[in-house]
């Protein structure tokens, strides 16, 4: 079937999750940041989702601010920097206010001038997620915005995916579901969904039992792969 309805993850996918470090780094008041940022990000987000997984197999859930804040203290204190609460706040502060990728308001412009649904599909709650859209500036190219706390569990569980269907009354093979987590999109793929994996480090593929349909090195093409 054609596709209908084009899902994005948010973190990572259209979101800039390393835009708070960054940011942090480049204010005078953090200059022992400016040599540790990149690797302080990519602590912060690699326990943030390995906190998700592990909650969500062990029946532990809590909401994705939780899960932020305790990866962000792992990182911090990864980094010889758990002793500086201003940080901590500041990158907290930050996060809220996450800028989308360049190439994100007019994707999905196109996506909505081509008729499709359009919808975000997160483990972030809906107050974070709501702050996410606002500072970026896309809600009025989004139909909807989903988040896992309506099912209680992370990503990839199953619960999660069906939230597409029931919001938009659509079958699996009328989603194409983009995700820059390799795990994500091949959670997404075992659903039934049609997706895209948004690779901008060019990472490896995942080991598992299901692959994306489409790897890409950014959000560019997506209005042209939902036209196929």
């Amino acid at each position: 079937m054609p596709i209908t309805t084009c899902v994005f993850d948010a973190y990572g996918t259209l979101f800039d999750v390393a835009a708070a470090a960054r940011q942090a780094a480049a204010e005078p008041e953090f200059p022992h940041l400016q040599d540790s940022w990149v690797e302080l990000a990519n602590h912060w987000r690699l326990k943030q989702l390995q906190y998700t997984w592990l909650r969500a197999i062990t029946d532990a859930h809590c909401d994705f601010w939780q899960v932020t804040q305790d990866g962000l203290d792992w990182a911090l204190e990864a980094a010889g920097l758990a002793g500086d609460p201003k940080l901590r706040q500041r990158l907290l502060d930050l996060y809220w206010e996450l800028q989308a990728y360049a190439e994100v308001p007019a994707m999905l412009a196109a996506l909505k001038k081509a008729g499709m649904n359009t919808a975000i599909l997160s483990n972030g709650s809906p107050k974070m997620l709501d702050g996410a859209v606002q500072s970026a500036g896309i809600g009025a190219v989004l139909d909807d915005v989903l988040s896992v706390e309506s099912v209680g569990i992370f990503k990839p569980d199953h619960r999660v995916y069906d939230l597409v269907g029931q919001r938009f009354d659509c079958a699996r093979d009328e989603v194409l579901f983009v995700s820059s987590n390799g795990w994500d999109a091949a959670g997404a793929s075992g659903y039934g969904f049609t997706t895209a994996w948004v690779n901008r480090a060019g990472e490896p593929v995942d080991r598992l039992p299901w692959t994306p349909a489409h790897i890409l090195p950014n959000l560019i093409t997506i209005p042209d792969l939902a036209k196929r």
